[in-house]
Formats: structure tokens, sequence, C-alpha cells
């Protein structure tokens, strides 16, 4: 069996925080996953379900929690 090994680094408090904009492409692109699920639920809801899952997934993993539709 293999040993893994961690080398802790201490954080580095003279970095600047970098300041979080919002930035509307997030939105876009999760107002389009959400058409595309709409469209393959109106479509065929029972053959798409595994296309319909995989663009949940994504957007619920893949965008920030602060962004929201209603911007």
């Amino acid at each position: 069996m293999a040993k893994v090994f961690t080398i802790t680094v201490p954080p580095d408090l003279s970095r600047k925080k970098r300041e979080r904009t919002a930035d509307p492409r997030y939105v876009d692109g999760q107002k389009m996953l959400v058409e595309a699920m709409k469209y393959l639920a109106k479509a065929d809801p029972v053959a798409n379900r595994g296309a319909i899952e995989l663009l949940s997934e994504h957007v619920r993993t893949r965008f920030r929690m602060s962004d929201s539709p209603l911007g």
C-alpha cells in the first residue's frame, strides 16, 4: 500500500484578497441550461431523463451559490 504525505503550507497573509465581481456569463449559462432542460422535458421526458439529470447536475455543481437568475 502506498502512503500519502501532505505538506502543509501556511497561508500568505500579505496577499491582497481579490474582489469578487459579478460575471453575467454565469447567469446566461444557467439560463441556457435551464432552457435546454425544459426543451428536453417537453420533447420526451422519459427518453431524455438521463440528459436532463446530467444538465441538472452541471447546474448544481458548476455555478456559484451566489449566482441568481433573478440577477
